[in-house]
């Protein structure tokens, strides 16, 4: 959507035109949100400052999956598989090399991207519903390796290994109010690069591909080379999102939300969210995390008042159905997701009092 804005009111530089931060209320804006964030553990309570770190590791998959999704446009149903590799790479890595975790994360990035292009190599010839399907292979080959392939560094078939406490010296990011830290600065180098992708070449060539593969390829556009890049980079987020999560549960296993339903989430955030923007990860995950936490507490009165042979059922059904139910609405009635409304709304507030 083309930025509506008063008579009078124009780029004056292209440095102008290209900043997403134009006025200097909107730094004060910024910094002030930043500030919110990193004083959570002071004034904030433990669910608070738990769902703060939640919300902040899982918008980095997000934003990974909306490179590969929202700007290039291919369909990925293997990410949490991804951020599962970045969590064991980070955790051996840390354990039986003694690295920090600080040098750990970057590792994981790339050995979670590498995993992503052998994935990606469907890409070429198929498309669409195909793709879908060979992304699937990821999320079930990777979380059965990790139960059977080298036990006595994966876990075996428990598939579960401690992740050591990130220090930087004597101290030690043991709880979520101090990991909070490093969520938050990982998160703030992640949108950076997120954010300047499209003005690059290959955000451009990725968007190209996204509208009108054939076009793009008669243009120039290698599409093989670009939809792996698009892998890779989708990928890396994930494992960088792996990595965090794993030091922030002291664990890593498949039992910890690795699963193929927690990829249909994150896509699912994406859409809510809105696909092909900056802002859409992180109003999707933000809406969707918090969604699901009140639809536990609404289960929970709804059990008070059912039967007790039907309170498990409950219980363990109600958040996928509040879930899907949340989803069809935005696909029915919201399908560019809350990004859009978003631009609506600014757009409103800039031409008041003026409906047109």
């Amino acid at each position: 959507m083309a930025v509506m804005r008063p008579a009078g009111d124009y780029d004056r530089s292209y440095q102008e035109d290209k900043s997403y931060i134009r006025k200097p209320w909107q730094w004060v804006v910024l910094i002030a949100s930043i500030g919110v964030v990193a004083t959570c553990p002071y004034w904030g309570t433990p669910y608070i400052i738990t769902t703060v770190n939640r919300i902040g590791y899982t918008i980095i998959a997000v934003q990974g999956l909306n490179i590969l999704t929202g700007y290039t446009g291919q369909i990925s149903l293997g990410q949490a598989a991804f951020m599962l590799v970045g969590g064991y790479v980070s955790t051996l890595v840390v354990t039986h090399l003694g690295l920090s975790m600080f040098l750990a994360l970057p590792i994981a990035a790339v050995g979670a991207g590498i995993v992503g292009l052998i994935f990606g190599l469907p890409s070429l010839r198929v498309k669409g519903f195909y793709l879908a399907m060979a992304t699937l292979a990821a999320q079930f080959i990777i979380p059965w390796l990790t139960k059977h392939a080298f036990p006595e560094f994966l876990g075996g078939t428990e598939g579960r290994i401690a992740t050591p406490v990130p220090q930087i010296g004597s101290f030690l990011f043991n709880e979520p109010a101090r990991f909070i830290y490093i969520t938050l600065g990982v998160l703030i180098v992640t949108t950076f690069i997120a954010a300047n992708i499209t003005r690059t070449r290959l955000g451009r060539a990725f968007i190209a591909i996204r509208d009108n593969d054939l076009a793009a390829e008669l243009l120039g556009v290698n599409l093989f080379g670009y939809k792996l890049r698009a892998f890779f980079i989708a990928a890396m987020y994930a494992g960088l999102a792996g990595a965090l999560k794993a030091h922030y549960q002291r664990a890593i296993g498949t039992e910890f939300g690795y699963s193929l339903t927690e990829s249909i989430v994150l896509l699912g955030m994406l859409v809510v969210g809105g696909l092909g923007t900056n802002i859409g990860p992180f109003l999707g995950a933000t809406f969707i995390i918090v969604m699901q936490d009140v639809s536990n507490v609404v289960g929970s009165s709804f059990a008070g008042i059912m039967p007790p042979e039907m309170t498990a059922r409950l219980l363990t059904s109600f958040r996928p159905i509040f879930f899907g139910l949340i989803l069809m609405f935005f696909l029915i009635f919201e399908p560019r997701g809350l990004a859009h409304r978003w631009q609506l709304f600014k757009a409103a507030w800039r031409l008041r009092p003026f409906s047109h």
